[in-house]
């Protein structure tokens, strides 16, 4: 055990933030802990787009579902797959890359390159006493994001991220079961088990979810899974991201 373990084990959402700016200091130390991730060969095919203007904020806000965090807070980041700057590489050289960043080898490798860089970024941030929390929300108006952003061909906002200083301390969520994540040489799949775990661990949910509400809710994680795959969402998402130039192929 140790500092950096402790940060991450602690993890948890912050949804509500003091009414305090980071400073450039600090944002500086966030992006570069996010450089600081691996990379995929060294393509370090991402960006982040830091946004300060307040009207920005608000309409991001809205986009993402009306969740005021996202215009309320320190700092917002957005993490972006980016391959626009390999497209550049590529002309400056005359070489015809498309087939290879159309490829959905490439779109993995940008969204996996983001998703390590905005994982430093967060315990970067949790390690200065800060608070984050995904959003995932923006996906849910893409086109409109990505205009409001000007984001060119070759780039495309995955999430967001907000940062500051936190405002509410609020319990942490379980996680799944080391058992149910783990596993050693081979998948294992003794579904008897698999159930078994689940109906423990929505016993676990369910007590969290009622000592947080008083009684008021009593929600199961898999319940709240069954409801998820009930309902289609971001079906657009396969178009949206050929347009802007990934996995095409």
């Amino acid at each position: 055990m140790n500092d950096v373990i402790k940060t991450i084990l602690n993890h948890r959402s912050i949804r509500k933030f003091e009414d305090k700016t980071l400073s450039d200091e600090q944002i500086k130390l966030i992006v570069q802990s996010a450089q600081a991730a691996s990379t995929s060969s060294y393509i370090q095919a991402y960006s982040i787009i830091g946004v300060k203007d307040r009207e920005k904020k608000r309409k991001l806000a809205e986009l993402a579902g009306g969740q005021n965090y996202v215009a309320e807070n320190g700092h917002f980041f957005v993490f972006c797959a980016d391959l626009h700057r390999h497209q550049l590489i590529a002309d400056q050289y005359n070489q015809d890359a498309s087939e290879i960043l159309e490829s959905t080898e490439k779109f993995m490798v940008a969204v996996i390159d983001a998703a390590l860089a905005a994982q430093n970024a967060v315990l970067a941030a949790e390690s200065m006493e800060l608070g984050a929390v995904y959003i995932g929300g923006l996906r849910n108006q893409l086109s409109e994001v990505a205009s409001l952003l000007k984001t060119p061909s070759h780039v495309l906002p995955l999430f967001g991220i907000a940062v500051g200083y936190p405002a509410q301390e609020p319990d942490q969520k379980q996680r799944l079961p080391f058992e149910h994540v783990y596993h050693e040489d081979e998948y294992q799949q003794d579904q008897t088990s698999y159930l078994s775990q689940l109906k423990e661990y929505d016993q676990q949910i369910s007590a969290y979810y009622e000592q947080r509400t008083n009684g008021e809710r009593k929600d199961t994680w898999t319940g709240q899974m069954a409801r998820l795959l009930s309902r289609p969402t971001r079906m657009y998402m396969k178009e949206f991201v050929e347009k802007k130039g990934f996995n095409k192929r």
